[in-house]
């Protein structure tokens, strides 16, 4: 196989893709190149499965040797996937997945090897890009090209894959997917963002990834293998046109039963009793008649939403579900919310801790510390089910991901003013459709129950679509269903200002401008509703925080201080902590943290410290112990750390022939500062210090 090399310019810089090389043996494989980060991607179809639905699979890996570094741990080689190549996983997974032909059942696996990183151009973007030209070589059917693009805002200009140092100035994050005709997936945050600016920066994504679209029916035309032939699953017409006549308005009656459960119970009788009536003309097709069931039940939805603007719940299209908040309904956590919209509940708590609590993550770009963590919990019984809990999924950290997203901008940053680390932890109780949203609109209540000083509250909102032909009708924060027989799933979350963060993900190929601009007005308008009900039960943030959650002051000392503190070995900061039980960090830059639950200790620790740190002042007396006798007088330690030289003049008003007829080594004496000379030497006088004592 020839070796192809392929370049196109995005963002002003090259982006390489080579195909015949590496990995030959997979179906397709390519290696792109974006400065000096590559990743290799690999597809490969494993062959056709007997399952009733599509099983693909996307994996990113990064590997430390990519960056020069050698993995921590005992093992010292690569584990389990961390958050971001799981996070990088779905966005691999999402815009792909809808362009495979209906009836393709072959197990398909598509892999992306980090194995070269620059640190500053993320692999995550290429993957996407690698994902699709790998596809589009190979032997599997596939309806791209498309192409993955990062979108950053620094000083009023869009840039297209800013590189980290870049997307550190950035008013926002984006990471879009594309095909020559659409947007078919969006992923970001914002500080606060316009939903005019938004549409520019989506805009300017989708013209920048167009010279990498034309890169890859280059490498088609050149080296593409034919693609495997589909054969459609049939639709037989009598049978479903006979399905139909039997259901006659059952169905629909039933799919009009007000409640989750109740409405899956009358459709179950209504599917139980229609199969049974058909099974006899039908003899042997049980299968077909349940496919061709649910094909009802998906047309009659849309064609309820389409043609009465009428949804299985009663709402309009833009109506949102009825909503009722509580705060503090927890008492021994730090901050606590309960939010239920619809059928849909997040129990939603908030703790506060000191600086050591912080989440360190290991990255190909080096280690990274985070303040403010959000995690989001979906237990079967939410939904009614019951299975073996098996750790964290890749679904849940993907919404507590969004969720952390959307809230970052409006957290306050570590420092002297806001000394806390901050866990937010979501149990969705039940769930039908925009869990992620509602644990948004409870994190922001439990931080604003815990005395957090957000800089303005989020709510989030999940928006749907319904297409038929040309019709379009939006949907306001859909159900479960909706997105299930829907053609869209876009979250938007933010403040009455603005966009902090957005999800979309289609079923369908793309979305136009002007249904993303109406899309995004609706849900501005959602989101003021929804503000306005979160606000009803909490209209500010607490100005005292729970009596359970950790004290913490800072004191700020000299660098040079830090050695007094700590001591030797350990051995002062360790007594402190014994004394007080108060938890102590010191920072590099002399930033002393204190944190406990009881103030009177924490008032002790600080007293401990500053008596650590103090300085001496010129005209102070203190008691000091003398630590060294010399012929010319005695050496005083005033402060922990701190001597000072009482000459043999200085020890009393008479004349004193040895220093030792006045002091001797361990002698508690009271002296005073009477000079410190420029090079920090320190004069003390006894005399002095007598006399004060006797006027």
């Amino acid at each position: 196989m020839a070796i192809i090399r392929e370049s196109a310019l995005l963002g002003g810089r090259e982006l390489t893709i080579e195909t015949g090389r590496m990995a030959k043996q997979a179906g397709g494989a390519v290696v792109v190149q974006y400065g000096d980060t590559v990743t290799l991607v690999t597809a490969t179809d494993g062959g056709k499965r007997d399952l009733p639905f599509f099983p693909l699979t996307c994996d990113y890996i990064e590997k430390s040797y990519a960056a020069g570094r050698i993995p921590g741990g005992f093992l010292r080689r690569e584990g389990r996937q961390n958050e971001h190549e799981t996070l990088t996983s779905r966005l691999m997974d999402r815009p792909v997945r809808p362009l495979f032909p209906d009836g393709y059942r072959n197990d398909t696996q598509i892999i992306s090897t980090v194995v070269s990183s620059d640190k500053q151009n993320e692999a995550d973007v290429l993957s996407i890009t690698g994902a699709s030209a790998a596809l589009m070589i190979s032997e599997i059917p596939w309806d791209g090209p498309i192409a993955g693009v990062r979108v950053g805002l620094i000083a009023g200009e869009f840039i297209a894959n800013p590189t980290n140092e870049q997307r550190a100035l950035s008013e926002l994050d984006v990471v879009m997917a594309c095909s020559e005709d659409a947007i078919l997936m969006v992923e970001g945050s914002a500080n606060e963002a316009t939903d005019e600016l938004m549409l520019e920066a989506l805009n300017f994504g989708f013209n920048a990834v167009k010279p990498v679209l034309e890169l890859q029916l280059r490498m088609r035309e050149a080296v593409g293998k034919a693609k495997s032939k589909v054969t459609p699953p049939e639709f037989d017409e009598a049978l479903f046109a006979a399905l139909m006549e039997a259901l006659g308005d059952r169905l629909r009656e039933a799919m009009l039963v007000p409640g989750k459960f109740e409405k899956r119970d009358a459709i179950g009788q209504v599917r139980k009793a229609v199969l049974a009536e058909l099974a006899e003309r039908f003899e042997g097709r049980e299968a077909d008649l349940k496919e061709a069931f649910h094909t009802a039940e998906k047309k009659i939805m849309r064609a309820m939403i389409v043609g009465e603007k009428h949804r299985i719940d009663g709402r309009g299209p833009a109506d949102i579900r009825q909503i009722t908040t509580e705060v503090s309904v927890l008492p021994r956590t730090h901050g606590s919310a309960l939010f239920t919209r619809g059928e849909t509940q997040g129990l939603v708590l908030c703790t506060l801790g000191t600086e050591r609590d912080n989440q360190r993550i290991e990255m190909l770009s080096g280690m990274e510390s985070r303040h403010f963590m959000l995690h989001y919990n979906f237990p079967p019984f939410c939904v009614g089910e019951s299975k073996p809990l098996r750790g964290t999924g890749r679904r849940e950290i993907g919404h507590g991901t969004l969720a952390r997203r959307a809230l970052l901008s409006v957290v306050p940053k570590m420092g002297e003013n806001w000394p806390y680390t901050i866990r937010i932890v979501s149990e969705i109780l039940e769930s039908n459709g925009s869990s992620s949203m509602a644990s948004v609109c409870g994190a922001t209540m439990s931080m604003m129950d815990a005395g957090v000083p957000l800089r303005a509250p989020v709510a989030g909102i999940a928006m749907g679509l319904i297409k038929e032909g040309d019709d379009i009708v939006i949907l306001s924060d859909i159900l479960g269903e909706e997105d299930h027989m829907g053609d869209m799933d876009f979250k938007v979350c933010g403040t009455d200002k603005g966009i902090t963060a957005f999800q979309l993900d289609t079923k369908i190929a793309g979305i136009s401008r002007e249904t993303m601009a109406n899309a995004l007005g609706q849900a501005r308008e959602g989101r003021i509703h929804i503000l306005g009900r979160m606000l009803s039960a909490l209209g500010e943030t607490r100005t005292e925080m729970s009596p359970y959650a950790p004290r913490i002051v800072t004191v700020k000392i000299k660098p040079s201080q830090i050695g007094a503190i700590i001591g030797s070995g350990g051995r002062t900061i360790r007594g402190i902590t014994e004394q007080t039980g108060a938890v102590i960090d010191i920072g590099d830059d002399g930033v002393v943290t204190i944190a406990s639950d009881d103030e009177a200790k924490a008032a002790k620790a600080i007293a401990m410290i500053k008596n650590l740190t103090q300085e001496p002042e010129v005209g102070t007396s203190y008691m000091g112990t003398v630590r060294k006798v010399v012929d010319f007088g005695a050496f005083i330690e005033i402060l922990p750390g701190v001597d000072g030289l009482c000459h043999i003049s200085e020890l009393t008003d008479g004349r004193v022939d040895k220093v030792e007829d006045v002091l001797s080594e361990g002698d508690k004496v009271l002296v005073k500062c009477i000079g410190i000379d420029r090079s920090g030497k320190i004069k003390l006088s006894r005399r002095e210090a007598l006399g004060d004592q006797e006027s």
